[in-house]
């Protein structure tokens, strides 16, 4: 068995509520972590940990929600950035030559604001903090679309690949201080936000991926869990595709 060295280790998740959260969540519970669920809807603790209501969005709330928990468990060890939502739609819509309809505003904006801004914002609030514990790790949530571009996701794709120039980034400004910053780019994953999607649009998806299957939360928090142990103490500045290995165009 690998020692993850995670035992007693704090630990933050956002949109931890449901989906590939609350799986991570629970899955760095089972290594032993003391882990702080976070979501803007209601939710249930990992076990060992607690939940908090937080709008990833909004600084005063992060700030906040850091505070109580450092101030419960001291300094934080991770922070796994998985808050996400959807808003899929063409950037304009053609039909028999008339334009039919647009992304919107509220379409773009939305998901920036969650799935870029909201990473941008806990993981400010929280790098400090690990500078002055003397490091840490940052996991950030992309997707194999922000690798690959996709039908009908403008909006969604330019936040995940913008979170990859973010871990990037990070990567090189914060390693000085012994914080490692990664990415994870999932591939299609069984959750309420796939449930969503149109079925045409998940076949499609699981047509091109070699393995065949949907992947499960669990898929994810692995990953999140293995970059977060002592087994990945060089790797930084990394997109780890968790995806079945999918071909796009084929």
């Amino acid at each position: 068995m690998i020692e993850t060295g995670l035992r007693d280790k704090v630990v933050i998740v956002t949109g931890a509520a449901a989906g590939i959260g609350h799986a991570t969540a629970r899955r760095f519970a089972q290594e032993g972590c003391r882990v702080a669920s976070w979501d803007v809807r209601d939710g249930e603790a990992a076990p060992g940990g607690f939940f908090q209501k937080v709008d990833v969005t909004s600084a005063a709330s992060v700030a906040a929600a850091v505070e109580e928990v450092e101030g419960r468990w001291g300094a934080i060890h991770a922070l796994v950035n998985n808050a996400g939502i959807l808003r899929d739609g063409q950037l304009v819509k053609f039909k028999e030559g008339a334009l039919v309809g647009m992304m919107s505003d509220e379409q773009f904006d939305s998901v920036v604001g969650v799935n870029l801004r909201g990473v941008f914002v806990c993981t400010r609030a929280v790098a400090p903090r690990m500078i002055e514990a003397g490091g840490g790790v940052i996991l950030n949530a992309s997707s194999v679309v922000g690798l690959y571009g996709n039908f009908g996701q403008t909006n969604y794709i330019a936040s995940k690949a913008g979170v990859i120039g973010m871990t990037r980034v990070w990567a090189r400004e914060l390693g000085r201080y012994h914080i490692r910053v990664n990415a994870v780019a999932p591939g299609i994953i069984e959750t309420d936000m796939t449930r969503g999607m149109p079925e045409k649009a998940v076949q499609s998806l699981v047509a091109h991926t070699p393995l065949g299957r949907i992947g499960q939360p669990e898929d994810i928090a692995n990953a999140y869990v293995w970059l977060a142990s002592d087994a990945a103490s060089f790797v930084t500045g990394a997109v780890l595709s968790v995806d079945g290995g999918v071909v796009t165009g084929t």
